[in-house]
């Protein structure tokens, strides 16, 4: 092997964790007899069809994921929830199985499958940038995407979102464009409240939805929406007030889950509470889409509970949670 080669091939195994797949060997200059004697003299060990460990011992998370990259050949990327875990969206593997994704047009593996990798196939992830010296996956915008394209429900797919703005991977901005780029995808319309139409909130769509499928559709008595008080001194907003009742609505969306917005929107729960005997209820996308039923039901209990005397009605959705609490 040529000094030159030889300094590239150390670099390749540096960089891939001692992973390296036949053609990348071959160029290296070993032949098919000296792999073949490597992998049974136990030098190297086989990890999938045509990759290699070229040490001995247990392999490594990292070096599994290589492998599995490997194996997936040209253009594969890490997704879902391998990619969360390699951008740190996640704190540990969610489970010991790789996701690849793959473009739409190659197939790499046309018979049965790869041990403890499931493999994707899509056009709309992009490889987050750069990828030099690094494991290829989605960039965080999509990888969020992809997670909420496989949640069972938005409840969980919503959880992904909050987890991403809340630890400053992304904003909801850079999650609407991303979004925007795609031609499929599920929970649509509840992103589209979820992430609101301008860049620092989503206020607008929420209280949209909130107004319509949870108040209106159950027949609640229609709320002060932005009503301006002054508690201690200072002047507050309330996004949705029942003044006779002293019951308050709040609605937060995924910057919300940031750790000092939290305590400034505890406090000024507690300043209702202290002042007005008020009590608050926060909902975010998941209450006022998925949960409408539920949400109404809460407040229906809070409302009859200080004193309102109209009767709550059930939506059309099946099984209305605001059914059962008649």
């Amino acid at each position: 092997m040529k000094t030159q080669t030889y300094r590239q091939w150390l670099m390749l195994l540096d960089v891939q964790c001692g992973i390296v797949d036949r053609a990348q060997a071959k160029w290296a200059g070993f032949s098919d007899r000296q792999i073949w004697h490597r992998l049974r003299s136990g030098r190297w060990q086989h990890v999938h069809e045509g990759v290699y460990a070229t040490f001995t011992g247990p392999l490594t998370r990292e070096a599994r994921l290589w492998a599995a990259l490997r194996r997936a050949g040209e253009g594969a990327m890490l997704s879902h929830e391998t990619a969360a875990e390699v951008h740190g969206l996640i704190d540990k593997p969610a489970s010991r199985t790789i996701h690849i994704t793959v473009p739409p047009g190659r197939r790499p593996v046309r018979r049965g499958s790869v041990r403890g990798v499931v493999i994707h196939r899509s056009g709309q992830s992009r490889p987050q940038l750069p990828i030099t010296w690094k494991l290829p996956r989605t960039r965080i915008e999509d990888t969020v995407l992809d997670l909420i394209d496989a949640a069972p429900t938005f409840q969980v797919a919503y959880g992904w979102i909050a987890r991403a703005v809340s630890r400053d991977f992304t904003t909801v901005s850079m999650l609407r464009a991303a979004l925007a780029t795609r031609r499929r995808a599920r929970y649509r319309t509840e992103l589209a409240v979820a992430f609101g139409e301008s860049d620092d909130g989503v206020h607008s769509g929420l209280e949209l939805r909130y107004a319509r499928d949870v108040e209106r559709a159950h027949g609640l008595p229609a709320a002060q929406r932005q009503a301006r008080r002054e508690i201690a001194g200072r002047v507050h907003y309330r996004d949705n007030w029942y003044a006779e009742y002293r019951v308050c609505v709040e609605l937060d969306g995924p910057t919300y889950h940031r750790d000092e917005q939290v305590w400034k929107d505890k406090r000024r729960d507690n300043l209702n509470l202290a002042e007005d005997g008020a009590e608050t209820f926060r909902f975010g996308p998941v209450e006022v889409t998925e949960l409408a039923c539920e949400s109404a039901a809460m407040v229906v209990a809070a409302l009859a509970r200080n004193g309102w005397k109209g009767t709550p009605r059930p939506c059309r959705r099946p099984g209305c949670s605001v059914r059962k609490s008649r």
